[in-house]
């Protein structure tokens, strides 16, 4: 049971629940809930509580499923995979392993819900017909109609499943909907992965393939950029976005984030040593370099995803609105003057706040007159409403136009801005904080602002400085020059 109230506590036990979806289906998860209430309406329950009614509702056991609660830690499951021509069998080893945490230098195996279908050449689901583990065979079949995936049950420190019947070696969709909350490690080659980008009916998968060659390719080009290499972009990464951008059949919803590119961030966090400016440098060269090449699917995305009907909050209008918004952020890092009249007339012609918050932040990443003039005129027009304002501060914050600091000081002295307002705080000093350009920059200026704040909301609000102050936590995982220079402001807040 987890004692320590966090998002990660949250997250963790969302994951989990979501799990029994994954095993049981919809109306067998509905049938716990059913049962769960029957039970236990009013009164004061355990997991194991919820467990017992998910479980007896479907007439199933789930051997270590308990696990999850009372270990701490994200599994890694490794994945290797075989072909056997002759006999037409595909196999898959896995082998699980959960990382020693305070506490418990020792882990058992945890029960691991694995969705798989099988891709063939051609793009397509193959029909599994049947599984052979743990000494017996099961039979998959769902009244007649062909089954295209299924769940493994994964149990032991090692398993091997071999699906029967596969008449070519298979690229496997591997944790198809995200079915448990694990790490992968899978032998899935640089060619598997853009063929699942391309094909995979696995809407998770192929945006989790995109995403992987995009860190892959991101990695390789942040060592160029150290090295004071030429940057080029792989042209099958390219062309896979380019295919799912012009694809009609897929949710505009999933394209928008199919063709975002990982954060600076999270980039960062898989350093050893965490390099900003080269992240940086990639990330704005790849997202140029993808708008010039991809410019005019791009514009035609934007223009038959615009609308003048009245604002609505259902799923085909909010998936409209982030395709169209994201294509025109990219378009405007290209800072042209016809991209930046196209984002300045969606601008001026937006029906709703969301749509003209976006264009305005598709302007606001080129610095200049433009970028000034709609800002204002953003401002004059949403003044009265206090979480607007809100947004348009954090939206400077972030910016990671040159020099941004500078911009961010004078905004301390907005008449929309108050120190005493943690809210206002939160949006203007933690987004500067989240911005990995302008917070880490080289010269130490970002650090240094950050240390002048914090003294100031100590004598005001010591709760909302302490939370401000965090953000130098990890500053050892930087290179020397800032470790020393967020080391020096940590000591001048400490003597304060």
């Amino acid at each position: 049971m987890w004692m320590t109230w966090s998002v990660t506590v949250y997250e963790k036990g969302a994951e989990v629940v979501r799990m029994y979806k994954t095993m049981f289906g919809a109306s067998g998860f509905r049938k716990g809930m059913d049962l769960y209430f029957q039970r236990h309406d009013g009164q004061a329950v355990t997991c194991e509580d919820f467990y017992a009614a998910m479980c007896d509702a479907n007439n199933a056991h789930l051997p270590n499923f308990l696990q999850w609660y009372s270990q701490a830690g994200t599994p890694t499951v490794k994945v290797t995979s075989s072909y056997d021509e002759g006999s037409q069998a595909f196999s898959l080893k896995l082998s699980q392993e959960v990382p020693p945490t305070p506490g418990q230098p020792m882990k058992e195996p945890m029960f691991i819900p694995v969705a798989v279908g099988l891709v063939d050449s051609t793009g397509k689901d193959m029909p599994l017909t049947s599984i052979y583990s743990d000494g017996m065979v099961q039979t998959l079949s769902n009244d007649g109609h062909p089954i295209f995936t299924t769940v493994l049950q994964f149990k032991k420190k090692e398993e091997e499943f071999i699906f029967k019947n596969v008449p070519e070696r298979p690229v496997p969709s591997l944790l198809r909907g995200y079915s448990a909350p694990i790490r992968l490690d899978s032998d899935l080659t640089e060619s598997d992965l853009y063929f699942l980008l391309a094909n995979d009916s696995d809407e998770f998968n192929r945006w989790e393939a995109g995403q992987i060659l995009a860190r892959k390719l991101m990695f390789s080009l942040v060592a160029d950029f150290q090295q004071q290499k030429t940057l080029a972009l792989n042209t099958k990464f390219v062309d896979g976005l380019r295919a799912i951008l012009q694809s009609t059949s897929l949710d505009k919803e999933f394209i928008a984030k199919a063709i975002t590119l990982p954060g600076q961030g999270e980039i960062m966090d898989m350093m050893s040593i965490a390099d900003p400016d080269a992240v940086h440098a990639v990330r704005t060269f790849i997202k140029k370099e993808l708008a010039f090449q991809l410019k005019d699917d791009l514009l035609a995305a934007v223009t038959s995803n615009r609308s003048s009907e009245a604002y609505a909050f259902d799923h085909d209008s909010v998936a409209r609105r982030a395709l169209k918004n994201t294509c025109l952020a990219y378009l405007a890092s290209l800072n042209e003057p016809d991209v930046t009249e196209l984002a300045l007339n969606e601008y001026k012609s937006a029906t709703n706040m969301t749509e003209q918050f976006a264009a305005l932040a598709a302007l606001s990443q080129n610095p200049g007159q433009v970028r000034e003039d709609a800002l204002l005129d953003f401002y004059n027009k949403w003044q009265q409403d206090y979480l607007v304002v809100s947004k348009w501060f954090a939206l400077q914050a972030t910016s990671d136009i040159p020099g941004n600091v500078v911009n961010v000081q004078k905004l301390l002295a907005h008449p929309a801005f108050d120190m005493r307002n943690p809210n206002k705080v939160y949006s203007l000093i933690g987004g500067f904080c989240g911005s990995p350009v302008s917070f880490h920059a080289k010269d130490g200026s970002g650090y240094k602002f950050l240390g002048e704040v914090v003294l100031q909301l100590d004598k005001i609000n010591p709760q909302v400085a302490s939370r401000m102050v965090s953000a130098f936590s990890r500053w050892r995982r930087y290179d020397e020059t800032r470790q020393a220079l967020a080391k020096a402001q940590l000591e001048m807040i400490i003597s304060a």
